[in-house]
């Protein structure tokens, strides 16, 4: 133990001393995430905010064929602009978000009492345009409805007639459970952290000894590899560890300035949340790092030892990609799986959703099982006398 607690000591030291590399994986890495996140959040709410308090300007191609509906959107906050020659090319070439035409059929059928059909062009790709085409959208159902009110009032007979059926909805979520759909990706920026943490050690403490040769009279000491193998995965385990901290904290200051309110959401990110998250966490430290460990082993340089360990870094994508394309109902089975049941965890956590001991003891114990099998292999690895041959 005294052996391993010696060579902790020395990667940690050795590791400090690089100052780049410490606020690359302490400081930039944790706190640029967060940053980054509230910066967009606010950006794009305080926009869309401001897109539906000012008036709407809407290209309208044949604007005097209809002058009642003309004068209703005005009355909504339309802005009514000259339509573009071409509105369908005006609208694929983003030169405007959206053009609402009327045929010149239009004053016939309305007189007539038929569906006066209107059309509205737009380009469903262009996110931008889309909380316009909604707003305008809204604007036409309505008068629809109240122009065919009208109608049958105009006839004698109660518009509750064309409602045979009346939709009541009665939305069961509540305000944190909803901002789970906007911060599905936070378990991600954690288990991300814990691997941009604990790289920059893993690589050096085996591939960067490897390549200064510096490793094999490490190694040839009168002492079992298991040991300095704690030891070096011990350092790691303890950046991977403090960048989690540090991202966990960090977001929870960071939620404090999102426009959670303004979207009805709520995100709670306290002890209670930082503790749980910790917990079914700190096994998948362990296991992230010696796979790093044990992915740098088969380097001979540190340049190579980043490229396995940049295509490793796609495996924490995994369980968030499945889950977001197949937005599954999380089952007791899925906290057996490591990655996904951190990922599954986390987020109903964040979601405020109950979470039992069972459910958080079943993910914390089947992924320490899953690094004692990840540390079994790493140290077979390291008993092999080719591990110290740089070359």
């Amino acid at each position: 133990m005294k052996t391993a607690l010696i060579v902790f000591w020395k990667e940690i030291r050795e590791n400090l001393r690089d100052r780049r590399t410490v606020i690359n994986t302490l400081i930039t890495g944790p706190l640029f995430a967060p940053l980054v996140f509230v910066i967009i959040i606010n950006t794009a709410v305080t926009r869309e905010i401001e897109k539906a308090e000012k008036p709407l300007p809407v290209p309208v191609a044949g604007a005097e064929r209809a002058p009642n509906l003309i004068e209703e959107l005005r009355h909504r906050g339309v802005e009514i602009k000259a339509a573009p020659a071409d509105p369908e090319k005006a609208v694929r070439d983003n030169d405007v978000d959206l053009v609402l035409r009327i045929p010149a059929d239009y004053a016939d059928a309305w007189t007539k009492g038929e569906p006066a059909q209107v059309e509205l062009i737009y380009d469903q790709s262009q996110r931008d345009a889309q909380g316009s085409v909604a707003r305008l959208q809204s604007m036409l159902d309505a008068y629809s409805r109240r122009t065919g009110a009208m109608r049958l009032i105009a006839r004698g007979i109660s518009p509750s007639v064309n409602t045979p059926l009346v939709i009541a909805g009665r939305d069961q979520s509540t305000a944190q459970a909803r901002s789970g759909t906007m911060f599905s990706m936070l378990p991600y920026f954690f288990i991300l952290g814990v691997f941009v943490g604990g790289m920059a050690l893993a690589i050096d403490t085996t591939a960067g000894e490897r390549e200064r040769q510096s490793l094999e009279p490490l190694l040839v000491n009168p002492v079992g590899r298991g040991r300095i193998l704690i030891g070096k995965l011990a350092a790691t385990s303890a950046f991977a560890l403090t960048t989690l901290l540090l991202s966990i904290v960090a977001f929870s200051v960071a939620g404090q300035f999102l426009p959670t309110e303004k979207l009805g959401m709520s995100l709670e990110i306290g002890p209670h949340f930082a503790l749980l998250t910790l917990f079914v966490m700190l096994p998948l430290v362990f296991v992230l790092a010696t796979l790093q460990t044990l992915a740098a082993a088969f380097a001979k340089s540190y340049r190579e030892a980043q490229t396995y360990l940049s295509l490793l870094m796609f495996v924490p994508v995994i369980p968030t990609l499945m889950l977001s394309v197949f937005p599954l109902k999380a089952q007791t089975w899925m906290y057996t799986v490591p990655l996904m049941g951190q990922q599954v965890a986390i987020m109903r956590l964040l979601r405020g959703d109950p979470v039992t001991p069972f459910e958080l003891g079943l993910c914390f114990v089947c992924t320490t099982l899953a690094a004692v099998v990840v540390y079994l292999v790493t140290a077979h690895i390291y008993r092999s006398e080719r591990l110290a041959i740089s070359a």
